[in-house]
């Protein structure tokens, strides 16, 4: 499926809920809120970037949807409490919560300067506690509702250079197993979480990058629309574990299996890419301040065509994953 068909396409309205959506400017954030505008669902968009947000409204109010923009920081927790009242009387109601907003940056640990590392957790995890601790309350008071994390592979399985995105992947995860536990006397509050592994979106060039070299994410990339449908999925139909394409199943299983031979294997990956990657600047990118360029959904890199030296790639991942299986069989 096209991108232009699934922005454009209308499905029949068969739902009415309110739902806030953070990082709806772009990538995964933007084709969720388009693909659940198709459903009449009255959207709340929340990000930095007002112009972005107000493109995406308009959209979503040409499929049929009612859209609301919301400049926010999910960094400021009393931004993102003011998000969930103002949403709550636009729509008279809150259904689900989309926290989607992230940001990344690339880079050994001790280059990147730590109030870059701190952004990004205060981004990626207190981001999304925020958003948890803004809505909780209506739920409880509702007594329904469903939160959604979008967290990725990295959530299970930790990319070396990027030690701070590990970081509040992994702490999400357990941020929400606590909530679920929690809210276990709650059975019509749901906590889902989704998993994609490397999706076509801007995000690498939005990201801080300290390598010195240009950032594409690992082909193959999921696109990103179907991580919006998988999310539009879990509004109908929530469940706790997401997980979407096929090399996220294979890290998580290679890490289970053998830590430190896929540890290795990730940094050998790593390695060779940034010897043959292209120079680039260093950057924040958008760590602190949107970066103002590139608010699609698509990053362009899924058409890519996949070089010698990404098989070559691939192929240590496979070599990886078949050294693994082959412990295994040796154990048992």
């Amino acid at each position: 499926m096209s991108l232009l068909k699934v922005q454009t396409e209308r499905a029949q309205p068969i739902n009415k809920k309110t739902i806030v959506i953070t990082g709806a400017s772009s990538g995964i954030g933007r084709a969720t809120a388009i693909e659940l505008a198709r459903y009449g669902c009255t959207l709340v968009l929340a990000a930095r970037q007002k112009d972005a947000l107000e493109e995406v409204a308009d959209v979503c109010d040409r499929l049929g949807a009612k859209a609301m923009v919301a400049v926010t920081d999910v960094t400021d927790a009393a931004s993102v409490k003011q998000l969930a009242k103002d949403a709550c009387l636009f729509g008279k109601s809150i259904d689900v919560w989309i926290n989607i907003a992230g940001i990344g940056v690339m880079g050994e640990f001790t280059t990147v300067p730590i109030e870059v590392h701190d952004q990004v957790i205060k981004t990626n995890l207190m981001g999304y506690m925020h958003g948890a601790h803004a809505v909780l309350p209506y739920f409880k008071k509702q007594k329904f509702g469903t939160i959604i994390n979008v967290n990725s592979v990295g959530g299970w399985v930790a990319m070396p250079y990027a030690a701070a995105y590990d970081a509040s992947k992994f702490g999400l995860r357990g941020f929400s197993e606590g909530l679920r536990g929690e809210l276990s006397d709650c059975p019509d509050i749901h906590i889902c979480d989704v998993f994609p592994s490397f999706v076509d979106t801007p995000g690498p060039k939005h990201a801080g990058n300290y390598t010195g070299k240009k950032l594409k994410p690992v082909p193959p990339v999921v696109p990103t629309y179907k991580v919006a449908k998988a999310i539009a999925g879990l509004v109908f139909k929530p469940k706790s574990t997401t997980i979407i394409g096929a090399s996220a199943y294979l890290a998580k299983a290679g890490y289970a299996i053998s830590p430190r031979l896929t540890r290795w294997s990730l940094l050998k990956l790593m390695q060779m890419y940034f010897k043959q990657a292209e120079c680039e600047p260093v950057t924040n990118g958008n760590a602190f301040e949107p970066t103002g360029a590139d608010n699609r959904i698509a990053g362009g890199y899924a058409s890519k065509t996949i070089t010698p030296s990404r098989v070559q790639l691939a192929g240590l991942v496979g070599v990886a994953a078949a050294g693994a299986f082959f412990i295994v069989r040796k154990l048992f």
